[in-house]
């Protein structure tokens, strides 16, 4: 990588019950497209309430499948949802990867300061992946758009299961001029540093409509992370000439111009049409059903609209983490289907191996379930959350309806009891009326914290 300045070479619909899939050998193994949406609100989709920004193909895809309610992203961040959506497990048992890794591979807690200092701060590459599952049940695999999960060439995503990938490295990019805030170029494929022309989401979608123009005999997994709507806030219409500065105003996650960030989203949403458009041309020529899951990494940042949430990015309120997510499967998922399940990112992982026929190994069991099989199945589950950055941790369980959210800065906690049945937006704490019950998800909390948060050299 090298600075900016110096010319590079470098080459309220009632629940259907979804239709069961037919064992594998009596049916193609369909395709599978998972789609990525960066720092997406919960209610910036046309299908989510949002009236001021036009989302037709994802409004479309809804019509044609399911949309979550209640939808969770297992990290407040971009590189923990990641993280736990590859490996099919809570981020947690990796160690480093509970916070989005900062621009130019910084640790932004103690864990992942002390891996960054020893070069070892990513995804390992012999973490079992789902793209490697896929890849062993015979699939073809790619990745197009954003990585983040590490720097070092041996976190590439060339080594962790994907035969093709073009990728942002870090958590932001200049939409056409591919340099982050500290202006360091992240385009890359294979591990190696590429130059490019254009917007970044149209680069993706492209790459992503290549992908699923050829290799017809084969089944294709293709995972698709865009970087929108995440800042720098630049629209397709808006090159600039130049590289957004590293003091721009662009940069602040907080700060997008509506109307910018109204056009980053309705761009990817067009994009997301031509990939949908690809998918069904493909379909007709191989005779496969297409599996298209969609959602984004984390809650909205303040410039998204999480309503009627509480909280954004970074928290464990809900706005931090409940997300829009859609999934569409011709023939095994019916149409137009509300989902009010709560359900987790790695889910979707477990959900993806099913429908494909593919296994991890014993050793690396998963910690999600099929939710494209249980639909309507309010299983006795309990989802956990944990966010370190520098000296804050944001904790949260829910069980049932009810949610404990934690916040410990420095020497100082404070902790909450929501009832999200009648609280979505959680604005009454309940600890007071419902002692045993704080105890109990508190407790819960921490047994689960003691289990699952390691490091690789296996150290709590």
């Amino acid at each position: 990588m090298r600075r900016f300045g110096i010319f590079v070479f470098w080459c309220s619909i009632t629940v259907v019950p979804p239709l069961q899939p037919a064992a594998v050998g009596q049916e193609k193994r369909p395709d599978i497209v998972f789609i990525l949406a960066d720092d997406l609100g919960y209610g910036d989709l046309g299908c989510y309430g949002r009236e001021d920004i036009s989302t037709p193909n994802l409004d479309g895809l809804a019509k044609r499948g399911v949309r979550f309610t209640a939808h969770y992203a297992n990290g407040a961040e971009c590189t923990p949802t990641r993280a736990a959506f590859l490996t099919g497990r809570y981020q947690q048992w990796i160690g480093g990867l509970e916070c989005a890794i900062g621009t130019g591979n910084v640790g932004r807690y103690d864990d992942a300061i002390r891996l960054a200092e020893e070069s070892d701060l990513g995804l390992p590459s012999e973490t079992p992946t789902i793209a490697k599952a896929l890849k062993q049940a015979g699939y073809r695999t790619a990745i197009t758009g954003k990585w983040h999960l590490g720097y070092e060439p041996k976190f590439s995503p060339h080594l962790q299961g994907f035969d093709r990938t073009f990728y942002c490295i870090g958590g932001g990019m200049g939409y056409f001029h591919y340099l982050d805030n500290l202006a360091y170029h992240n385009l890359f494929r294979d591990g190696q540093p590429i130059k490019a022309d254009g917007y970044a989401t149209d680069l993706f979608t492209n790459a992503a409509v290549r992908e699923l123009s050829y290799g017809d005999d084969q089944p294709l997994f293709l995972y698709l992370p865009y970087t929108c709507p995440h800042s720098p806030f630049q629209g397709p219409d808006e090159s600039f000439g130049q590289p957004v500065e590293v003091d721009s105003p662009r940069w602040k996650q907080g700060s997008a111009p509506p109307d910018v960030y109204r056009a980053m989203i309705e761009r990817m949403d067009e994009g997301i049409g031509k990939v949908v458009e690809s998918v069904q041309q493909r379909d007709a020529r191989t005779g496969r059903d297409t599996l298209i899951i969609f959602a984004s990494d984390n809650g909205g940042t303040k410039s998204a609209r999480n309503t009627p949430l509480s909280g954004i990015k970074g928290s464990t309120y809900e706005g931090g983490i409940r997300v829009p997510a859609i999934a569409v499967w011709p023939k095994h998922i019916a149409e137009a289907t509300t989902c009010d399940v709560p359900c987790l990112t790695f889910d979707f992982t477990k959900s993806i191996a099913d429908a494909a026929g593919a296994s991890f190994p014993p050793s690396h069991e998963l910690d999600g379930v099929d939710i494209l099989s249980q639909l309507d199945v309010e299983a006795e589950r309990v989802l956990y959350w944990r966010k370190p950055r520098g000296d804050q941790i944001w904790k949260g369980v829910r069980s049932g309806n009810w949610k404990y959210v934690a916040r410990v800065k420095g020497t100082t906690e404070q902790d909450w009891l929501f009832d999200l049945s009648g609280d979505i937006a959680e604005e009454h704490d309940l600890k007071a009326q419902q002692p045993k019950l704080h105890a109990q998800l508190r407790d819960l909390y921490e047994t689960w914290e003691a289990k699952t948060r390691q490091n690789r050299r296996g150290r709590p």
